[in-house]
């Protein structure tokens, strides 16, 4: 077999084990007429997680990002999202971005356009299901690098047998595992121009081995093409020993609460 062959031989089975690590039903019902009973602002603010099918209960990470064409790292932190009294599917989102050293608030909504359950789901005894999210955030007009972030996000929620609605993190030790998906872009109030902009929690969205950015096979890892772009940091914090002072000190960086 050629190098060349055996490298699409690789890639074609990683695609398909990543493909099969959510193996779940994809019939679908809609929910979109009862998701406006449930508080989705639960699941986007929650600092901790119940994950797989156990009590065991995990702090939740901060959501991940990038923004423009070089993967620089991107931070968002959502400090407040209230349910609209007089539309139950809209929110009013307040929290912070960072970008290097500049720290922007915003202010906007979540709207849900979407919600479907799946007929079967991981665990028979929870209803798992997503919802599709319409997003515009507005940046501080005051500071001189802000702008709109707007774009689509992608919540996974279950029901569980409590009729609790919660974080879907039944697949958390699952390769690949991710939530609060969002795909969109950034816009200068200054100059108009547009970037890319995504994050997730555990996993970035349009960030995976295609492009080289995310090269993690079970986790989010960074590549070393990227590093300078704000990820060395993160990269020391959780892609070594955690053991050694130096990886210690990078994962209590990585705690700080930048948005305070």
């Amino acid at each position: 077999m050629t190098t060349a062959l055996r490298h699409t031989t690789i890639i074609i089975l990683t695609v398909f084990l990543f493909d099969n690590s959510y193996a779940q039903d994809t019939t679908k019902t809609n929910f979109f007429d009862q998701i406006k009973f449930y508080d989705c602002s639960t699941i986007w603010t929650a600092d901790s997680i119940l994950i797989e099918d156990s009590t065991v209960k995990v702090k939740r990470m901060e959501p991940i990002g990038f923004i423009g064409d070089n993967y620089q790292r991107f931070y968002i932190h959502f400090n407040s999202i209230v349910k609209k009294s007089d539309s139950p599917y809209e929110y009013l989102a307040y929290g912070k971005t960072k970008v290097k050293e500049t720290i922007c608030e915003f202010i906007g909504t979540i709207k849900i356009i979407e919600a479907k359950t799946y007929n079967e789901g991981d665990l028979p005894k929870y209803k798992q299901g997503f919802a599709t999210c319409e997003v515009k955030l507005y940046e501080d007009d005051k500071e001189s690098s802000s702008g709109v972030i707007s774009g689509k996000l992608t919540t996974s929620f279950i029901i569980d047998d409590k009729q609790k609605f919660r974080y879907d993190a039944l697949m958390f030790g699952a390769d690949g595992f991710t939530n609060n998906e969002f795909n969109g872009s950034w816009t200068s109030y200054k100059t108009g121009i547009s970037k890319k902009c995504n994050w997730g929690d555990y996993r970035i969205p349009e960030c995976n081995w295609l492009n080289g950015c995310d090269i993690g096979a079970g986790e989010f890892s960074i590549s070393d093409k990227y590093l300078k772009n704000g990820w060395e940091n993160y990269k020391l914090a959780y892609s070594y020993d955690p053991d050694k002072p130096e990886s210690q000190k990078a994962r209590q960086k990585e705690n700080e609460q930048w948005w305070k």
